[in-house]
């Protein structure tokens, strides 16, 4: 890769997203080794008409951080710049992969205090498109921010925080790449700690009976449905006093790898080839379910491998009105002729105060499905996305969806303040492309 001030690499490949429904074709690719390069390399693109967009691990299933112009690929920013245990906080550089922040943290007696089901993403791609975990009290990992540093549109530095460039920092914890390109993340850490982690088979009515109450006994509820099935599992985590007792070397690949990657890749495979065959999979998929215990440290309970490839669509609904909405999703699957493979995946998130949130100003539920790589999944998505928009749905931001400014502007309270930052910040919208037009406007 190129490191030139203002030019960079010339791009002869397209670039793909994890999922490999989005690509792209860059003018050219730049990975700074430096902020000072970063900036240099804005201030040339916008000198010579370019957009930029910075890409993370590509983990994104829309088209956020595509470009035609100056791709920033910022794996050399990387690793933290400063551990403050008195304030308990921990600045990292934006590219640092999540799960090299973890690990650091760990080795330092420190942790996040929630964090999503992978850990493959940039801090920077992952907070910028707000990704989230499950909690009855704690929120989304940008809603762990306590401050970031920001390149703007003019070649500006930008510190902000809660006392520092307020108004930015308000809406730049999730700023969909919008408002500039963040270099730096400083979040919240507490000291390291145990959760005790219960994996368990139960029934749909059971668990949507059961609802309330699930989410208000465990810190941290989060639900898979098997369509086809009137089968879940569940998963509860809580903190525990110890002892740690992780997941046997033995249990873990039989579980993790062998299972829930190895055998799920043949038999989607095999759903793919022959739909038919798929309810009765699920089936015995779902009955061969058991429960599992285990108590460790948060990383290595909140995240595990996700190596079969697939899409997906997240939409956020008011956590009251998940039951109702999830009984929609069962009850369209079941009169139609659809056949799903991947389990419906169902988290919470209590309300936030960051204006482009899927929780911002509202204790929401998610619902998240999702579709094989290969296999067709337009008539799926839109029959659930029509169910998820009924409810007051918001999609999330690195997830397939179809919204656009006008439903947005509905959807969010604070959608106005976001898009007067942005036209304050990047009037001539160096760092716009098709998706950002679509969602935020011109």
């Amino acid at each position: 890769m190129g490191t030139a001030l203002t030019g960079g690499r010339k791009s002869s490949e397209a670039w793909r997203n994890w999922a490999g429904n989005v690509t792209s074709r860059p003018v050219r690719e730049v990975t700074p080794a430096s902020v000072e390069e970063l900036t240099a390399t804005v201030r040339g693109a916008a000198q010579d008409g370019l957009k930029v967009k910075a890409v993370g691990s590509g983990h994104s299933f829309t088209a956020a951080a595509a470009t035609d112009g100056v791709l920033i690929r910022p794996q050399l920013l990387t690793g933290i710049r400063n551990i403050d245990r008195e304030n308990g906080t921990v600045t990292v550089e934006a590219g640092t992969p999540l799960k090299r922040l973890n690990m650091a943290l760990a080795r330092e007696g420190l942790s996040l205090t929630n964090m999503g089901d992978i850990m493959e993403q940039t801090v920077s791609g992952a907070t910028s498109t707000g990704t989230h975990g499950t909690g009855r009290d704690s929120a989304s990992i940008a809603a762990q921010i306590t401050g970031l540093e920001l390149v703007t549109a003019s070649g500006e530095l930008l510190t902000c925080s809660e006392k520092e460039n307020p108004e930015v920092f308000a809406a730049a914890r999730i700023g969909l790449g919008a408002l500039g390109i963040v270099t730096a993340i400083t979040f919240a850490v507490e000291p390291i700690f145990l959760l005790a982690a219960r994996e368990e088979p139960m029934s749909l009515d059971r668990v949507l009976t059961d609802f309330d109450a699930l989410h208000a006994e465990n810190e941290h509820f989060e639900f898979y449905w098997f369509p086809h099935t009137g089968s879940c599992n569940t998963k509860r985590n809580n903190r525990s006093a110890g002892p740690e007792a992780p997941v046997s070397r033995v249990s873990g690949f039989v579980e993790d790898e062998l299972l829930s990657n190895g055998l799920f890749q043949v038999v989607n495979s095999i759903g793919r080839a022959v739909p038919g065959t798929i309810p009765t999979i699920a089936k015995i998929s779902s009955k061969a379910l058991s429960a599992r215990t285990y108590t460790d440290i948060p990383y290595k309970v909140f995240t595990s491998p996700r190596r079969v490839r697939f899409v997906e669509m997240e939409y956020a609904v008011p956590r009251a009105a998940l039951v109702d909405t999830l009984r929609e999703v069962k009850s369209m699957v079941d009169r139609s002729r659809l056949r799903i493979s991947f389990p419906v995946e169902v988290r919470t998130a209590p309300a936030d105060d960051i204006a482009l949130s899927t929780a911002s100003d509202r204790d929401t539920a998610y619902v998240a499905v999702h579709m094989y790589k290969g296999t067709p999944y337009h008539r799926y998505f839109t029959e659930a996305e029509q169910i998820f928009t009924a409810h007051e749905g918001r999609p999330h931001w690195g997830k397939m969806h179809t919204r656009d400014a006008e439903y947005f502007a509905r959807a969010y309270p604070r959608f106005g303040e976001f898009t007067a930052l942005r036209d304050r910040l990047d009037p001539d919208r160096v760092f716009g492309n098709a998706y950002l037009r679509r969602v935020l406007g011109d």
